[in-house]
């Protein structure tokens, strides 16, 4: 499925539920005599290189031509300043209550009437990998952000010839028009004084107002490639899925769901002290066929943090573009990184596609089995949940910490325990959509259902070995699950030293606690928003039964 990007005369118009206010005032500018259109990633690194403040290093591109560059393209760093990560207090979504599209369509509108004085880049991509699911996306933003632009063509996928022809070969979604972003990372308002990303996400498009971090143009095109992928039959996931090809010929497919921090990219990446023959499909972004189970990346790259990197990790082999990190010159007069976090939180960095030697674009295979990565300290290592209304709204009510991957508006609590609906923060749609998709995947496509406590379980720490040893034994199917206390729908493995004590009264008050605050924010979405994020009866239901069996 592809996207439609032109029009006969008869079909542009109000009728046309391709065209609104808001996706005819982002796309107009487009077309500007003060735009130059980007031909090649090799053009975009040529003015991201020569773009002032960006440091060169003398750190070379891994195997430059696999990905369209020239030998002798290096490592490019650039700094944000004070921003280092995303802003959720910015987002508006056009279809959410109290959000008037009247009002911002005029600010967007004034907000292009002021970059006229200035050159423009439009760069185009594609958010999809395989035929079964692409998305064209085009990129405007002003000179002096050239960076932003060519990691944004370096994270999804820069037109060229076998891409092209995919597309062309893609069968066209007719109501779905290409996405659209207008970008102004120097725009500002009193209304808004941490800035403004906007969401049109019926029709494809967005304004990133006052936003420098590159993470948000990465977000803002998935958001509305999520929310196409929703409306043309795909669950979207925020997540990491990989394919254990198993020596018996057998394979298993899981798919890991997490926020930043919570192993997401470890689990998809690890490769069991080599014990597995592994197949990468990506590690942030995909979406699930809920009619065959089949699953299809949607970029080729990673955008992963250097926090756990030193520089003398191999893994800095594959890096392409820098974002928030220092530079030093070492012994021989050359300019390198000073990673892991020294300068300041959440440094990060594009990645190649050649991280991953076994990847793949699309799993044929439908997907074996779901894990909500969770830091619930009530929560053992790994428990298994049966029926499909409490798998997803497991998923629905994964809680999680806050990490620095988060710009966060003055006030809230960044140690607070949080809920993140099936870890994606990006959803411009209602709720009850993942909802459904997720239960079809656990109701009618037989996908198993885990949780992976990540974080602590009470005061001991659950460590990485301890998580991997348990998936392991689940993808080899050695796996040991009893029934854990009275619960009827909820089973745990037994793993030395995470062992919940049933009878600690404080330890099952704080596990009723827990799950009560579950119970709490869905019930929230009754109201909040309208009941924009309303979910369904059996949703509380499957809850209420867990505490009533404590």
């Amino acid at each position: 499925m592809a996207t439609k990007r032109s029009y006969l005369w008869e079909e542009i118009g109000k009728s046309n539920a391709i065209f609104s206010q808001i996706r005819t005032t982002i796309e107009t500018p487009f077309y500007g005599n003060n735009v130059v259109n980007i031909n090649s990633i090799k053009e975009a690194y040529g003015l991201a290189k020569e773009s002032s403040g960006t440091i060169v290093t003398d750190i070379p591109v891994y195997e430059p031509e696999k990905i369209g560059l020239d030998e002798g393209t290096k490592v490019l760093l650039f700094n944000d300043g004070a921003v280092k990560g995303r802003c959720a207090a910015a987002r508006r979504i056009l279809g959410e209550p109290h959000v008037d599209q009247e009002e911002y369509a005029m600010k967007i509108r004034e907000a292009v009437y002021g970059t006229r004085y200035r050159t423009m880049y439009h760069a185009q991509a594609y958010v999809g990998l395989h035929k079964d699911f692409m998305v064209k996306a085009h990129l405007l933003m002003p000179e002096g952000y050239e960076n932003i632009m060519y990691s944004w063509l370096l994270n999804f996928q820069h037109l060229n010839e076998e891409y092209h022809n995919l597309y062309a070969d893609s069968k066209v979604m007719d109501s779905e028009g290409d996405i659209y972003i207008f970008s102004d990372p120097d725009w500002s308002h009193d209304d808004h004084p941490l800035g403004l990303t906007f969401f049109d996400p019926t029709h494809n498009c967005a304004a990133l107002l006052g936003m420098r971090y590159f993470g948000e143009h990465k977000k803002a095109t998935l958001t509305l490639g999520w929310g196409t992928a929703n409306r043309n039959g795909y669950a979207a996931c925020h997540g990491g899925q990989k394919r254990y090809n198993l020596s018996n010929g057998n394979k298993f497919v899981a798919g890991v769901f997490g926020l930043s921090g919570s192993g997401k990219s470890t689990i998809t990446h690890a490769k069991h002290g080599d014990k597995y023959d592994i197949t990468v499909l990506h590690d942030d972004a995909f979406i699930i066929s809920t009619r065959d189970g089949s699953s299809v990346a949607l970029e080729p790259s990673y955008f992963d943090k250097t926090q756990d990197y030193p520089m003398t990790d191999s893994d800095n082999t594959y890096l392409l573009t820098v974002q928030n990190n220092g530079v030093t010159m070492d012994k021989d007069g050359k300019v390198v990184l000073v990673t892991e976090d020294i300068r300041n939180g959440n440094g990060r960095a594009v990645k190649s596609k050649l991280w991953s030697p076994n990847r793949e674009n699309k799993f044929e295979e439908p997907v074996n089995a779901i894990f909500w990565l969770m830091k619930d300290p009530t929560l053992p290592p790994i428990i298994k949940l049966s029926g499909s209304a409490l798998a997803s709204v497991m998923g629905a009510t994964l809680a999680t910490k806050r990490t620095s991957a988060e710009r966060l508006a003055d006030g809230v609590d960044p140690n607070a325990l949080v809920v993140e609906p099936y870890a994606n923060p990006f959803r411009t749609y209602p709720l009850m959509h993942d909802y459904m998709k997720f239960k079809t995947l656990f109701d009618e496509n037989n996908v198993d259902c885990y949780i992976l406590n990540t974080g602590f379980f009470m005061e001991k720490k659950v460590t990485p070995a301890v998580t991997l040893g348990a998936l392991e034994a689940v993808v080899e199917g050695t796996a040991s699950f009893k029934p854990w206390a009275s619960f009827s729908d909820i089973q745990m493995m037994d793993i030395d030293g995470y062992v919940p004590d049933m009878t600690n009264a404080s330890y099952v008050e704080q596990l009723k606690a827990r799950m009560n605050d579950r119970v709490e924010y869905v019930q929230s979405r009754n109201t909040d928003k309208g009941g924009y994020d309303k979910l369904p009866a059996e949703a509380l239901d499957a809850l209420k039964k867990v505490i009533s069996e404590l």
